[in-house]
């Protein structure tokens, strides 16, 4: 999975695989029978739509077990499990409370109706509850990768001067690509973790070594906006080199993009001394699947033993992928739901909202215009309890919101973003595919520019961890968080569907406790 956000050189767009919904209104005096129904409940819409043009292709599919199971998740799980060898002789994946397999259409009904059929014959001859394993049957989405001048618009740089909120004892989980040794993590040892935690791969086929290695660059470049601290002794001799990405008048309208050298003296992330935890979710290539995010997800959640230890405190979710409000149960989603999850057991989650919050349409001389568009916040931003962030440039008074920051509200009426925070054009440490394309005209360069709210999602993660160094008694407490965020932010006088509550302030917020 995978959510390289934004404009520019914010990475790929995540692709939209959806066809047309399936079925339509039940024809005039045709009654559905009731397993039929039933069925039409159990596969989720945007699976269903999926199906009508898979056309005999493999479908990623995520199955939610149904908890209330007679044999609990295990039994559910051992019978799912024997009916897939049944219908595909191949065998899935475990996934905490799910299974992660690939299916045809034809074999997904199948599955289906096998699990119904068992399930009415254990009712007919016992007064037990059925035997149903499956609750719903999901996509298995695809998933894709949604500072020097930021650091004082979040009002961090004043916050660690101020009262230290350096992020020191906190650890957090980025979920992304990887997170590739740089020196901008040396001075901290920001990748050495307590006993008992170590970097993990999620992606099928990758060795647990592979997490420390970020050949596409989206995973490392946020966790430098999070974390980390580089300082140059003499800016003269020995500058800190950055490549950042603008367009001139030659290129406006051809949308190409030059490169201009970056010398600076210093680049902090807003916790420097907060520790990360890489959880790789994307490939090389920038992409994954649902699957892998709710692995990483179950991985902290064990580490911290369900919220009695917690030894990691926070999680950073820049990836992701659209939501479309048609299917309903915005915020239902499994990812959605394992979010939720994970905040009541004492998990700070920070989510980006996505860059999907414009559009084209023709204006009446026939020429296409830009223009945004509401209720395009991406899963798993639409998780009722996560702090779902949106992007600003570093002038947001004169700016505003970004153009392309997924806007609210979520399908089902919910006020989101929550926040938002500096995502233009943002300066943080470069590896992989994106130093490489930067290198390309700034030789020397170790930072690189990127844009998108997966940029603006660490820069809150980034200040709840230094608040949490601070105000330490309220780790384990992150709805408690999320509601000091909310109103220590600045309102920027944007509607509240582009805003949230505003932008995120740490001065602000270590003040209010």
């Amino acid at each position: 999975m995978s959510m390289p956000e934004g404009p520019g050189g914010a990475g790929p767009e995540i692709p939209r695989e959806y066809g047309a919904a399936s079925g339509g209104p039940a024809r005039r005096g045709h009654v559905p029978s009731a397993p039929a129904l039933m069925a039409d409940s159990i596969i989720s819409k945007p699976l269903m739509e999926r199906m009508a043009v898979a056309d005999g292709r493999k479908l990623g599919v995520v199955i939610e077990l149904r908890t209330s199971h007679p044999g609990g998740v295990r039994g559910a799980y051992e019978q799912v499990n024997a009916l897939i060898r049944e219908v595909a002789d191949t065998e899935p994946r475990p996934v905490g409370s799910y299974l992660a397999v690939a299916l045809t259409a034809e074999e997904i009904r199948a599955l289906v109706d096998l699990d119904m059929a068992s399930g009415r014959e254990v009712a007919h001859t016992d007064l037990a509850a059925p035997r149903w394993a499956i609750h719903r049957l999901w996509p298995n989405f695809e998933v894709g990768a949604l500072t020097h001048r930021s650091v004082i618009t979040t009002k961090c740089a004043a916050a660690h001067r101020t009262f230290e909120a350096s992020g020191e004892g906190i650890v957090w989980a980025v979920l992304d690509s990887g997170i590739a040794p740089h020196a901008h993590f040396d001075l901290h040892r920001n990748l050495d973790l307590p006993p008992g935690v170590r970097h993990r791969s999620f992606v099928p086929g990758q060795s647990d070594d592979e997490a420390l290695a970020d050949e596409f660059g989206h995973g490392t470049h946020v966790a430098g906006i999070l974390a980390g601290e580089s300082v140059s002794a003499d800016l003269k001799k020995s500058p800190l080199v950055a490549a950042a990405w603008y367009q001139d008048e030659r290129n406006a309208m051809t949308e190409q993009l030059d490169v201009r050298r970056l010398e600076v003296r210093s680049f902090r992330g807003m916790a420097p001394q907060c520790r990360l935890l890489s959880c790789k979710v994307l490939r090389d290539d920038g992409n994954g699947d649902v699957a892998a995010v709710l692995d990483a997800l179950q991985y902290v959640n064990d580490l911290n033993a369900g919220g009695r230890e917690l030894k990691v405190h926070g999680v950073n979710l820049s990836v992701g992928y659209p939501f479309d409000p048609s299917w309903f149960g915005a915020g239902l989603t499994p990812v959605c739901r394992e979010v939720d999850l994970l905040v009541r057991s004492g998990v700070v989650v920070v989510v980006a909202a996505g860059n999907t919050g414009y559009g084209f349409a023709q204006d009446a001389q026939n020429r296409a215009v830009r223009l945004g568009l509401d209720m395009t916040i991406n899963d798993p931003g639409n998780a009722d309890l996560a702090i779902t962030v949106g992007s600003t440039s570093c002038r947001p008074h004169v700016s505003g919101v970004s153009y392309f920051s997924s806007k609210g509200p979520t399908g089902d009426g919910r006020p989101k973003p929550d926040l938002v925070a500096p995502g233009e054009r943002i300066v943080s440490a470069g590896s992989g595919k994106l130093l490489r394309k930067a290198t390309a005209g700034v030789p020397d360069a170790t930072f690189v520019e990127d844009s998108g709210t997966s940029m603006a999602a660490p820069h809150v993660s980034g200040v709840v961890a230094g608040f949490l160094s601070v105000h330490r008694e309220f780790i384990g407490r992150p709805q408690e968080v999320k509601e000091t965020l909310l109103r220590s932010a600045i309102d920027l006088g944007r509607d509240r569907a582009f805003q949230g509550a505003g932008l995120v302030d740490a001065m602000r917020a270590i003040q209010l406790v």
